[in-house]
C-alpha cells in the first residue's frame, strides 16, 4: 500500500513503473528490521511480565530476576512489551505500503522474510498474552496419570497452581479433542514434565500449523483469483497470527493449519484426505466441525442435486465419525470432547457484541432489583443460537463457487455472535478471508483497527506481575494500554506514514479494489 498519487497525477500514471518502485523500496529493508526490533523487545519484555510459574528453576535466573522482582525492571518490561506489540503493528502496515505490485518476486521475499524475521525471535519469549501453554502440560499430566481429564479437572494434580495453570479452569474439562490430547501426554511423557522443554515442543506443534499456512495459503488464494504474497501478508505475516501462535503458543495454529490443508484438498478434489485432515483439526479443538457440512457440498460437487448433497454431507460426516471413535476408543476417554463443547459456555467478555448487550442488559436490571445476570445469560445463550442459524442459512444459501467464502463466513458468525471473543478466535479468521478476498476498501481499514485493538487488548491484559512490589498488576495494565493507545493513535491520526491509511479517500484513489 502506498500514499495517495500527488494532486495532478492519475492513478495510472503513478502505477507507470510501479514494479520498479516496488523494487526500490523493498530494497530499504524499514519496514523488516522495525518488526524484527518489535520482536526482540517482546523477548525482553517477556522476562519481566510473561507468564513464568511459581516452580519454574527461571526464576532464580540472574538476567530475569532484576526484571521480574524489582519495580524499575518490571516498568521496564511492561514498557518493552507494548512499544514492542505496536511496533509491529506498525511494521506490518508498512511492510504493506511499500507493495505496489504483490505478483512480484521481490514482494514475496519481503513477505517471507518477514514473516521468519518476526516470528522466530517470538521462540525465545517467555509465553505471552496468555497461559494456556501451561493447562496444556496440567493436562497431559492428568492423562500420564491415567485419569480422565473430561472429568478430572487440572487441580486434581499436587501443585497444578505452582505449575501455571490458569485456576478459573482448574475444574474445567478441556475444550479440546482426543487428538490434542494425545499430543499433551505425549510430550509430558517425553519431557519428563519439565516445563519448559514442554513449552518448546507445544511451540514446535504450533510450528506445524505455521507451516502448513505457509503452504496453503497461497493456493487457496490462486484459487480465488487472490494474489498469494497479498494473502500471506494479511494473515501468517500478521503480528496477531504470530504473537497468539508463536509467544502465545496456542494450539489453534495447528487446528487451522490443519483445517485449510484439508479445506484446499477437498477443493482440488481430494475430498477424502481433506476430510481426514479436517477431522484432524477437529481433534485439536472441535470448533473446526463447523466445517464438515461444507466439505460435503464441495465433494457433492457443482450443480448437485440437494439428495445428492445431503448424501455426500452423511458421507462426510460418517467419515468425521467413525475416525474420532477410532481415536475414543484408542485413548480410553471416547466421545468425551461433546460434553467438554460448553466448557467456555458461561464465559463473556464485554467487548464481544453480544457479551456486551449482556452487560447492559444485567446493569439495567439489576438496577432495578432484577436477576440481570440470569437475563443476561439468556442474551448470551440467543446469540450462540442466531451463530448457528446463520451457519444453517450459509449452508442451504450460496453459489456452489463460494462455497469457501461461506464456510468462512459460517465460523465468523460462531465467533461474532459469541459473548467470549479472543484474539486468537480472530486469527482463526485470517487465512481464510485473506484466501477469499479483503477487498481494499472498509474491508481492509476494519482489519487494521481490529488488530490494533486486539494487539492493545492483549499487552495490556495478560501480564504476570510479581505481587509484592510498588507496582501492582492493575498499574502495569493501565501503563500498558496508555501507551499502546497512544501509539495506535499516533499511527491513526498523527504518522505521516500510516494515518492516510486509514481514510477512505486514500484507498478510493491510490488503486483499485481487490475483489
Amino acid at each position: 500500500m502506498t500514499q495517495s498519487p500527488p494532486a495532478g497525477r492519475t492513478p495510472a500514471a503513478e502505477s507507470e513503473g510501479s514494479t520498479a518502485t516496488t523494487r526500490r523500496r523493498l530494497r530499504r529493508p524499514s519496514s523488516l528490521i522495525q518488526g524484527l526490533v518489535g520482536s526482540l523487545l517482546l523477548v525482553i519484555g517477556s522476562l519481566g511480565v510473561g507468564w513464568l510459574p511459581g516452580s519454574s528453576p527461571l526464576r532464580q535466573n540472574p538476567l530475569i530476576i532484576p526484571m521480574r522482582f524489582t519495580t524499575v525492571g518490571v516498568v521496564v518490561s511492561v514498557i518493552l512489551l507494548a512499544v514492542g506489540g505496536m511496533l509491529l503493528v506498525r511494521a506490518w502496515l508498512r511492510l504493506g505500503q511499500q507493495v505496489r505490485d504483490w505478483s512480484s518476486d521481490d514482494a514475496r521475499r519481503s513477505v517471507l522474510r518477514a514473516i521468519g524475521l518476526w516470528g522466530v525471535p517470538m521462540y525465545a519469549t517467555i509465553p505471552l498474552f496468555s497461559r494456556d501453554v501451561y493447562s496444556y502440560i496440567a493436562q497431559g499430566l492428568v492423562m500420564v496419570n491415567g485419569l480422565d481429564p473430561y472429568h478430572d479437572g487440572v487441580s486434581s494434580i499436587e501443585g497444578f497452581f505452582q505449575r501455571g495453570a490458569d485456576q478459573l479452569w482448574s475444574e474445567s474439562p478441556p475444550p479440546y479433542g482426543p487428538l490434542f490430547l494425545a499430543i499433551e501426554q505425549g510430550i509430558v511423557t517425553v519431557t519428563g514434565a519439565n516445563l519448559e522443554w514442554s513449552v518448546v515442543l507445544f511451540r514446535l506443534s504450533s510450528l506445524i500449523g505455521i507451516l502448513l499456512c505457509l503452504w496453503v495459503v497461497p493456493k487457496l488464494a490462486r484459487l480465488h483469483g487472490i494474489d498469494p504474497t497479498r494473502a500471506l501478508w494479511l494473515s501468517v505475516a500478521n503480528p496477531l497470527f504470530l504473537t497468539n501462535f508463536i509467544a502465545a503458543a496456542h494450539n489453534d495454529a495447528l487446528m487451522i493449519g490443519l483445517a485449510v490443508a484439508g479445506i484446499y484438498l477437498t477443493a482440488i478434489r481430494r475430498p477424502v484426505l481433506g476430510i481426514l485432515l479436517v477431522t484432524a483439526s477437529v481433534g485439536i479443538k472441535p470448533i473446526t466441525i463447523v466445517f464438515l457440512p461444507f466439505l460435503g457440498l464441495m465433494w457433492a460437487g457443482r450443480g448437485a442435486s440437494w439428495p445428492r448433497r445431503i448424501g455426500y454431507c452423511a458421507i462426510t460426516g460418517a467419515i468425521s465419525l467413525a475416525v474420532l471413535g477410532v481415536a475414543g476408543v484408542l485413548n480410553g476417554l471416547g466421545f468425551g470432547w461433546i460434553g467438554a463443547l460448553s466448557t467456555t459456555g458461561n464465559v463473556w467478555i464485554w467487548y464481544a457484541p453480544v457479551g456486551l448487550l449482556g452487560l447492559m442488559v444485567a446493569t439495567g436490571l439489576n438496577a432495578f432489583g432484577l436477576d440481570g445476570w440470569g437475563a443476561a445469560t439468556i442474551v448470551h445463550t440467543i446469540g450462540k443460537v442466531a451463530g448457528f442459524a446463520v451457519v444453517i442459512w450459509l449452508f442451504f444459501v450460496g453459489n456452489h463457487e463460494k462455497l469457501i467464502r461461506r464456510m468462512t463466513l459460517a465460523m465468523a458468525a460462531i465467533v461474532l455472535f459469541s459473548p467470549m471473543i479472543q484474539s486468537w478466535y480472530v486469527v482463526w479468521l485470517l487465512p481464510l478471508f485473506a484466501v477469499t478476498g479483503v477487498r481494499d476498501d472498509w474491508q481492509v481499514r476494519a482489519l487494521f483497527l481490529i488488530m490494533a485493538f486486539l494487539m492493545i487488548y492483549a499487552i495490556s491484559d495478560q501480564l504476570d506481575v510479581f505481587p509484592y512490589l510498588n507496582v501492582d498488576l492493575n498499574l502495569a495494565r493501565q501503563l500498558a494500554a496508555l501507551i499502546g493507545v497512544g501509539f495506535a493513535l499516533y499511527l491513526i491520526f498523527v504518522d505521516p506514514r500510516t494515518n492516510h491509511l486509514f481514510r477512505k479517500k486514500y484507498w478510493d484513489a491510490s488503486r483499485p479494489l481487490t475483489i
